[in-house]
């Protein structure tokens, strides 16, 4: 993991000082400013940019909402397509807790209903995969990382937003994959992509429903922009049906807004000036080739539907407005010295680093944001100085240990230091 992001770090740090970078960051950190300050303005826009472009939308307030829209949506796509005959398809429909869902629950290859995915951090943070698979669904991961973390079943946490099998060396993903496919694959990277990319795209071919993430959602255009370098998202929203999970955070103004964070995004993601691909989705296929009549289903998607989730964040934005800046790079936690020594048991879920550890406050809890490692941070600051919209994580995180303390939610030693400064005026 150290030394994949040791490559990160040197690749991308003469690009950060161009001047071009500079003025982007500048102008990212007043988009992001301006996309969480007005908010509720810009969710009412999205409402009617969306109708004019034909996009299916709901509101989520929670994950639970989240998951059972999506496979409320699937089933209705489902059901459309075989009306009366249902004999091909096997969907389970009992209700399984979130709580019950099992970490280690491997994807199941027998399904008749295959949803391909994206690589993304909202469909993590409300266990999108597990629930879908805990229905009989399979999900197929088209991202290179992804894949093998899920062919790997289990411990498989991601360890960076852009890079989630960073932590394992090509000895063990050849591994993974061998064992995951039952084939015999060369200890090289490139016959390891080959392999997986086959795999992956015979299943695809049986999807019908996309399942992903958006970097940006461009309000007043009605659009929505995603970022990739493995064109696995070109083919995820070329399915029947595109889902789209957006946290309301994503909400910017226009397209050029959205483009703007997307290029910052890879320039501190990947050390690149810009990514293989930018698509941008502003509703279902459609042409107007014969005689100007317009004609919907052509070679992409049927329906687009997005999810807005909210699961958090308008507290989080009363509370840490600044935490919802974030533009998913993950740079904070590739100089992170706990991050470093310590990897992903350090953060929430998809959400790596102290900026999870900040949102799983209001994502789920303050026990859980302690679990997730509160007490855990240095507060040494170097993620504000690495953050491309110089989000201040440590003074974040100091001021939630404030109110822990207050609850007298804190770890068992600490306790014990503080007891002994009290009677003893030392901590030992």
């Amino acid at each position: 993991m150290r030394n994949s992001f040791k490559t990160v770090y040197n690749k991308r740090k003469n690009i950060l000082n161009d001047p071009q970078v500079k003025n982007l960051q500048e102008k990212v950190i007043d988009i992001r400013k301006d996309s969480i300050d007005n908010n509720e303005k810009l969710i009412e826009t999205l409402k009617e940019s969306f109708k004019k472009n034909d996009i299916d939308y709901a509101f989520a307030d929670n994950a639970e909402e989240a998951r059972n829209i999506i496979y409320d949506v699937i089933k209705s796509e489902i059901n459309e397509d075989l009306k009366d005959d249902k004999s091909n398809y096997n969907i389970n429909d009992n209700f399984n807790n979130y709580d019950d869902f099992n970490d280690h629950d491997s994807f199941n290859d027998e399904s008749s209903i295959v949803v391909a995915k994206s690589k993304s951090n909202t469909l993590g943070e409300i266990a999108a995969s597990k629930f879908l698979q805990s229905k009989g669904i399979d999900v197929i991961e088209t991202d290179l990382g992804d894949r093998i973390l899920q062919l790997k079943g289990k411990d498989n946490k991601p360890t960076h937003p852009t890079g989630p099998a960073s932590h394992l060396n090509v000895e063990e993903i050849s591994k993974i994959v061998s064992k995951g496919l039952d084939v015999d694959v060369a200890c090289d990277p490139k016959s390891i992509m080959e392999v997986v990319k086959k795999d992956v795209l015979n299943k695809v071919s049986e999807a019908d429903i996309g399942l992903s993430g958006a970097n940006a959602v461009a309000c007043e255009d009605g659009s929505l922009v995603f970022v990739h370098n493995e064109g696995n998202i070109s083919l995820v929203s070329l399915m029947k049906t595109h889902i789209i999970v957006v946290g309301i955070e994503k909400l910017v103004r226009t397209i050029e807004d959205a483009i703007s964070i997307a290029k910052l995004e890879t320039i501190y993601a990947t050390g690149s000036k810009v990514t293989s691909y930018i698509n941008i989705v502003s509703g279902p296929s459609k042409t107007a080739d014969i005689e100007k009549k317009l004609l919907k289903n052509m070679y992409g998607a049927e329906k687009v539907f997005v999810i807005i989730l909210d699961n958090g964040r308008l507290e989080a934005i009363e509370s840490i407005a600044e935490c919802l800046y974030c533009i998913g790079c993950g740079s904070c936690i590739v100089t992170c010295p706990v991050y470093n020594a310590i990897g992903n048991e350090f953060g929430f879920n998809n959400y790596l680093g102290g900026r999870g550890v900040a949102m799983s406050k209001f994502i789920q809890d303050t026990e859980t944001s302690i679990s997730s490692g509160l007490y855990k941070c240095t507060l040494c600051g170097l993620c504000k100085i690495n953050c491309p919209v110089t989000i201040s994580t440590s003074d974040i995180i100091e001021n939630i240990r404030a109110e822990t303390l207050k609850k007298s939610l804190y770890p068992e030693k600490h306790g014990k230091f503080k007891d002994n400064i009290k009677n003893k005026g030392s901590p030992y």
